[in-house]
């Protein structure tokens, strides 16, 4: 994978040219999303330089004009793909976004998916104080809330590697959207993995869900592809698998966790991600050690609140054709039979207090790579 580290200004030119950057170099301005690029760095002490660049043009309904938002378009390294129907950015793994494996978690892989979704948003005019509110949704209070969330990593990528991210959105029934995202290795061009969410219209104030108006659907559905584009074509792919209800009682469990106040968004709940680092949290040790995430599926099913004490279990899934693994009658892993070292597993986050289900998830997990 590519990478970037400390340079001088002519390794900065190579390194844009290898990520393939076009555009000529010249000062911040403060005009918005000038089509110019522009190159940021201190020439004191060799201090690292930041390469920033916007090829946006201004498209789409009620743009917010700022000198916040013109400076943040132009340090981002994404834009609208030249058809206007999705958008690509390039991140570079931060050395706080690795963990233990010495590659990118997969909170960080939900992350990126997140802020370039927000920044799609922002791309085509929308809302910058809400996650892709439009004008008739802020008028009307209403937000977007996660519904259901698959991730499928093929390959971790490492500190300092350089990765893209294309999403897009398309309707997804009456009450719901659709957002799509494919992230590639830039330095390969290999697809190291792909992710499909549905978010559903909820009322700020009353806390409920609401159907999508023909006005909404208006106001984004200019942006979304004209014939049905999908993360994951194939028929009966695992984005479309059912999760079953973790039942009690469970062999692995973590209770009494508590959302921080880091954990709360701007929607004033608990954001779509701290629920991975819930489930992964009842995880049996010997998988963590010598596996690797390879799949995710949550449903979310209810709305978490700063106050709520939460309980997270986990265990092995029964499916056809699988072998359970475990001693003195205790199942510690269930394997397909075609791939030993392939793990499944269902989970539940509930509230202490009643029960109440928050969210359901299913993973998979694959050897480590050695």
């Amino acid at each position: 994978m590519l990478k970037f580290s400390y340079c001088n200004a002519t390794d900065l030119n190579q390194a844009l040219v290898q990520c393939r950057f076009a555009g000529s170099f010249g000062p911040l301005s403060s005009r918005r999303r000038s089509p110019r690029a522009a190159v940021s760095f201190s020439r004191s002490n060799l201090t690292p330089i930041q390469a920033v660049l916007s090829c946006q043009q201004q498209v789409g309904p009620d743009p917010v004009e700022s000198e916040l938002g013109s400076l943040a378009d132009r340090l981002r390294l994404g834009g609208l793909t030249e058809d206007g129907l999705s958008y690509k950015e390039k991140f570079i793994i931060r050395c706080y976004e690795v963990g233990i494996n010495k590659t990118a978690t997969i909170e960080t892989i939900a992350n990126l998916l997140q802020e370039v979704g927000g920044n799609h948003a922002q791309s085509v005019g929308f809302s910058r104080d809400g996650f892709a509110t439009s004008p008739t949704m802020r008028k009307l209070h209403l937000i977007w809330v996660t519904a259901r969330m698959h991730i499928e990593v093929y390959k971790y990528p490492a500190w300092s590697d350089v990765i893209e991210i294309e999403t897009w959105c398309q309707n997804e029934g009456r009450i719901g959207t659709r957002r799509d995202w494919i992230l590639k290795d830039v330095a390969t061009g290999e697809v190291i993995g792909r992710a499909t969410s549905k978010w559903v219209m909820m009322n700020e104030d009353t806390r409920r869900l609401q159907k999508v108006s023909d006005d909404v659907k208006e106001e984004y559905l200019v942006f979304c592809p004209r014939e049905p584009r999908l993360a994951f074509p194939e028929e009966n792919n695992k984005s479309l698998k059912k999760i079953s209800k973790l039942e009690d009682p469970v062999q692995y469990s973590r209770l009494g966790l508590m959302p921080r106040r880091a954990d709360l968004d701007m929607n004033q709940h608990v954001n779509n991600v701290t629920y991975i680092g819930w489930v992964l949290e009842s995880m049996p040790e010997e998988i963590i050690d010598t596996h690797e995430l390879q799949t995710i599926t949550l449903d979310y099913r209810r709305e978490c609140q700063r106050d709520d004490v939460v309980d997270s279990l986990t265990g092995p899934e029964l499916v056809e054709g699988s072998k359970i693994h475990g001693t003195n009658g205790s199942a510690t892993a269930i394997t397909r039979e075609d791939d030993l070292d392939c793990h499944q597993f269902l989970h539940l986050l509930r509230l202490s207090s009643d029960g109440q289900e928050i969210n359901r998830g299913r993973t998979e997990w694959r050897k480590k790579p050695t």
